[in-house]
């Protein structure tokens, strides 16, 4: 009976350990495509897109979900799952009119339902996932949301996603970035670290050169490329993240 569990064991040890899932390639020309998708371009080798657009073939794609806050005007679609004051209200991203998702008792449900758009993400052919607004619990008033309640729903992501073979990045939230590993992160998409000056530098000390950095002001961009054009990828965009058929349309590299 020993004899056998030292066989067992022994197979184990040596059997070839999972392949890991694959992580968008550092230093590479990038896309942020949110606000509408559109041909690349010509070197652009990350794309990221809504979860309801499709990859772009022979490219590594990111596949956005907004998985803490409600899509501006969907509000009925979320029911009894949406953030409310004392009063009773809607609380809501003022900056970009979503409301929020009430992490701290519908996590499960709020699961479920990111997790149909990560199932369609992955049946597309994406090879990664950005659940937005993680930082959400920043904008709660009172205390209505913490920072624990956010990491108990990106773990629920993380898990469902890893169990498709997607990479799941972290989005913002500099401030949890040490916890990466604890939540089941692998790479981060930020915003302005650059124009926010030293918080380049705490993602990547959590994740290395596997963050990709997307500006929305030529100051952001330039800071950005000074102190880290040669290790991250980075991209100044419109703040809209339009189409190149609209006016505001933006794009610039390092």
């Amino acid at each position: 009976m020993v004899r056998a569990l030292l066989v067992l064991a022994l197979l184990a040890a040596c059997a070839p350990a999972e392949d890991p899932i694959p992580l968008p390639p550092p230093h590479a020309p990038w896309d942020y495509q949110i606000g509408g998708a559109y041909p690349p371009t010509d070197g652009v080798e990350v794309v990221v897109r809504d979860h309801g657009a499709e990859p772009v073939p022979g490219l590594y794609n990111v596949c956005y979900v907004n998985a803490f806050q409600a899509q501006p005007g969907a509000e009925q679609e979320w029911g009894d799952l949406l953030l409310r004051d004392a009063d009773g209200e809607i609380v809501y991203d003022e900056d970009w009119g979503e409301a929020l998702l009430d992490t701290s008792t519908g996590r499960d449900d709020i699961a479920a339902r990111v997790n149909a758009w990560i199932d369609e993400c992955a049946d597309k052919g994406f090879q990664a996932v950005e659940p937005d607004n993680y930082d959400s619990f920043t904008r709660a008033p009172d205390g209505l949301l913490s920072a624990e309640d956010n990491q108990a729903l990106i773990r629920l992501l993380s898990a469902h996603a890893h169990s498709l073979g997607l990479a799941i990045a972290q989005k913002n939230t500099a401030e949890l970035a040490e916890r990466r590993t604890a939540n089941g992160l692998d790479f981060a998409v930020v915003e302005e670290c650059g124009y926010h000056d030293s918080e380049c530098g705490t993602y990547t000390e959590a994740f290395g050169d596997h963050v990709v950095v997307v500006e929305y002001a030529q100051e952001g961009r330039d800071r950005a490329c000074a102190g880290w054009g040669d290790e991250l990828s980075i991209v100044l965009r419109d703040v809209d993240v339009s189409t190149p058929d609209d006016d505001g349309y933006v794009y610039g590299t390092c």
